[in-house]
């Protein structure tokens, strides 16, 4: 049976667990044309305030508020004027943690995954729901120990070699998920770094 797993789940300060546990979970997207559910095959887990490689590492701001919000609501955000990128907001209020969505069932990186299931800005702040049209479901798919390989963030050199060396990316091993091997994920360096400024210079201003 799909169990849709609500938001209370994502409410503590627990962020890199609860990043692991989404690998195998389905998010699921609803538009005018239908539902559609895609495994979840990729994340990235970044811790609050403390974590140099996060958002919310120089505190509170207006493009960052949602992340100060209660676990279970979405943080999407633009990456080089051109990729959506899709977070899960975990954590209490006032505790700024996501896990970033990096690949899905057919669609690998974090770019071509909002792209294939048409997501955007508009739902920044936005319910992980069926209200809000999208949300992450169960379905029983249970990954079996050593299905899952773990190594450091893709794209956050800037942030010092202890927080990106923090092995906090997490994906579906080959040998559980064959489509998915740990390089085959990665997808282009473009879709990985937040940047701003001038064309082409990646800037420390990544989630």
């Amino acid at each position: 049976m799909n169990r849709i797993v609500k938001a209370k789940a994502f409410r503590s300060e627990i962020t890199v667990a609860i990043a692991r546990s989404l690998l195998g979970k389905h998010l699921v997207r609803a538009t005018f044309r239908g539902a559609e559910a895609r495994m979840i095959t990729e994340v990235e887990a970044y811790d609050g305030e403390r974590d140099l490689a996060c958002h919310a590492r120089r505190g509170r701001t207006t493009r960052n508020a949602v992340m100060y919000e209660p676990g279970g609501v979405w943080y999407v955000y633009l990456c080089y004027g051109v990729h959506e990128m899709l977070n899960l907001v975990t954590g209490p209020r006032g505790y700024p943690a996501a896990v970033l969505i990096r690949g899905v069932e057919g669609a690998r990186g974090p770019g071509r995954l909002t792209k294939a299931l048409g997501i955007g800005r508009e739902l920044n702040g936005a319910a992980c729901s069926p209200e809000s049209g999208l949300w992450i479901e169960d379905r029983g798919v249970r990954v079996p120990p050593g299905g899952i390989e773990a190594t450091p963030r893709i794209g956050v050199d800037y942030a010092g070699h202890v927080w990106a060396a923090k092995p906090w990316r997490f994906v579906l091993s080959g040998t559980v998920w064959p489509a998915m091997g740990t390089e085959g994920a990665r997808g282009p360096v473009c879709e990985d770094g937040q940047t701003g400024g001038e064309r082409g210079i990646r800037t420390p201003d990544r989630f």
